[in-house]
């Protein structure tokens, strides 16, 4: 006789269920440290390609491999157990076929445990999310900005800004939700079409620079944190500067080094009371 338990953490059938239930919070994780303090309070964490930037110094998220990925997802899975955990498609790790999406996804989640995979494109890449779907991997789609066709589109710029760009967008979204997304990322989009997109899809809506109005909202955590440098992206806010506390304390540290004040013998071993 098998022994059923109640899982914990936040499912990819949960986070649908939460369209006009109340809002998703999600944050971006690479590391066990970081993915343990966020775990309790949020319903999604993505380990984003933005972990190039972030954690690698890249200057865009093209570089970042399907192994690295797997190696910061498995990290994050095995430090939390509440959140939904989702990982991100590297650039050139699915546009060529479904058959190389599903190989490469499939290979990530096996091997960090994660709940579902984000990818980035529009109409195009919808049959993809189709043939993912229709094979057991949950798709969290991302339309809008999309840092990976940064080359194309000239740049990190805000879409959706004209009638033409926005009907685009709309049909990217529609498209991915028909396709079985079971939610999708709206960036960097002008507000009145996050929005209306929102309003039009049945799956939940993900803002990162999008509309108060979407079901839920991500942003990277260092940015939120005063980790990122001087420069906040226009949509993120930072809730606290957590980077003038490690710098205080680095330099306290450093200075009892300096000052032989530690260590102390209580730091030691081997040392008789």
């Amino acid at each position: 006789m098998s022994v059923h338990t109640q899982a914990k953490r936040i499912s990819v059938p949960q986070l649908m269920g939460y369209k006009g239930q109340r809002k998703i919070a999600a944050l971006t994780a690479y590391s066990a440290p970081f993915a343990r303090l966020l775990d309790d309070a949020l319903d999604m964490i993505l380990i984003g390609d933005s972990t190039a930037m972030v954690g690698y110094a890249l200057p865009d998220t093209l570089s970042i491999t399907v192994e690295q990925m797997a190696a910061h997802a498995g990290a994050v899975v095995r430090s939390t157990s509440h959140a939904c955990i989702i990982v991100d498609m590297p650039f050139g790790s699915y546009q060529e076929s479904p058959q190389q999406a599903f190989s490469n996804a499939a290979g990530m989640l096996a091997a960090s445990g994660a709940d579902g995979i984000k990818m980035e494109g529009g109409v195009a890449l919808a049959d993809t999310t189709r043939f993912l779907v229709e094979r057991g991997i949950p798709v969290l789609a991302h339309v809008g900005l999309m840092p990976q066709y940064v080359n194309t589109m000239g740049g990190f710029k805000a879409q959706g800004m004209n009638d033409e760009s926005a009907e685009r967008i709309l049909r990217d979204a529609k498209a991915h939700e028909e396709a079985g997304a079971f939610a999708v990322v709206l960036e960097g989009i002008a507000e009145p079409l996050g929005r209306r997109i929102t309003e039009a899809l049945a799956i939940p809506t993900i803002g990162i620079g999008a509309s108060p109005a979407c079901d839920g909202q991500i942003l990277v955590t260092e940015d939120i944190l005063g980790l990122s440098g001087a420069r906040i992206p226009k949509f993120a806010k930072q809730f606290a500067d957590v980077g003038s506390v490690i710098r205080t304390a680095v330099e306290q540290y450093a200075q009892d080094v300096r000052d032989e004040q530690f260590p102390q013998l209580e730091h030691c071993f081997g040392v008789k009371k």
